[in-house]
């Protein structure tokens, strides 16, 4: 769901240049960074249907009833809890990934928004310009020259690649649902966050069902390349299409 989540928030961004320019005769066309070849598409459309239903019949509702019975003050609140915790492994991340300078100040973000932020609860970091630079361990494999494989849609999960996919189980050990020392807290915990994530991009998901000819495409690219640009820290390479007909742009590790 946070993947999913990520890849709808790229998605509203992208709206804005979703209609390009026709091709103009005898000019060669530029491969999109975002366009990967997706050996297994026809299995991931099927997931991705699925995932939808799944979203429509249950995730979606419950999100609207949360969004309209739970103050917007409390799910900011929420957030920036979670949010702090989260950064914790943000900042382990980018330790890494050899980038001592950004984890010292996600660190410092941490410190101050857990002390002077009430745990978290007040955001006072971004207003000191302790900025959050989200990082996971699939970015920091990305880092250390681990392509990203095929892009695949993992059930309930949603968009994903091979080495994201492998990379999940280790970011869920760190993640705010594995601090209750209960499965009910865990539980809990769990349903809040997909919860917020998910009331967070109501209004996203209805604006990607107006502009999107193809869902699962547009969806698939805005993913795609919003990870290249994560593991590349803004300034990713041009994509390099090797012999079996696509590739992850990541030949050499970020700096």
């Amino acid at each position: 769901m946070k993947r999913l989540a990520a890849a709808l928030a790229v998605t509203a961004l992208a709206t804005g240049c979703a209609t390009a320019p026709a091709p103009v005769p005898g000019e060669a066309t530029p491969q999109r960074a975002a366009s990967p070849a997706d050996p297994w598409e026809n299995w991931n459309r099927k997931v991705f249907a699925f995932n939808d239903q799944v979203d429509e019949a249950v995730v979606r509702p419950v999100a609207e009833a949360y969004r309209d019975h739970v103050p917007q003050i409390v799910r900011t609140g929420i957030g920036n809890v979670l949010g702090n915790i989260r950064d914790v492994w943000s900042a382990a991340n980018q330790f890494l990934q050899g980038k001592p300078a950004d984890g010292l100040e996600m660190s410092a973000r941490v410190l101050v928004n857990t002390t002077m932020g009430l745990f978290g609860l007040l955001d006072w970091g971004t207003e000191l310009r302790l900025e959050r630079r989200s990082e996971d361990f699939g970015q920091t494999l990305g880092v250390w020259g681990a392509g990203a494989g095929p892009y695949v849609v993992l059930p309930l999960l949603g968009p994903s690649s091979v080495r994201d996919g492998l990379s999940w189980p280790v970011d869920r050990v760190f993640a705010p649902s594995r601090l209750p020392q209960t499965d009910a807290g865990s539980y809990t915990v769990l349903a809040t966050e997909l919860l917020n994530a998910r009331s967070d991009l109501l209004e996203t998901t209805q604006l990607l069902d107006r502009v999107a000819l193809d869902r699962y495409s547009f969806v698939r690219d805005a993913y795609l390349s919003r990870r290249l640009d994560q593991v590349y820290d803004g300034a990713p390479p041009l994509v390099d299409y090797d012999d079996d007909g696509y590739g992850d742009g990541e030949a050499a590790p970020a700096q």
